[in-house]
């Protein structure tokens, strides 16, 4: 793991399909050097799969929950360091 990254899973629950939240986390994404991609869930939670930097990653989940706080609920993330996975941030 020479080149290793941060990895961040984080599931966000609440009001988070139907509102722009994947544009929105998109759009913010591009302010960060950060890779992945957010999905909607069959269950009505929002996916984001993230990696790079850890500082990146934080500041960008941070400004993803202070952006969207008013339709986030509840949200659970773990974190792990692997090899980088995706070349760039995408909606799925």
């Amino acid at each position: 793991m020479k080149n290793a990254v941060s990895h961040f899973t984080v599931y966000f629950e609440g009001h988070v399909q139907g509102i722009g939240f994947r544009f929105t986390t998109f759009q913010l994404a591009k302010g960060f050097e950060v890779t992945g991609y957010v999905k909607n869930l069959f269950d009505g939670r929002v996916q984001l799969e993230l990696e790079g930097d850890r500082e990146e990653c934080v500041g960008f989940i941070k400004a993803l929950n202070e952006e969207m706080a008013s339709f986030i609920r509840d949200k659970s993330q773990t974190e792990v360091t692997r090899d980088p996975e995706f070349k760039e941030f995408l909606i799925r």
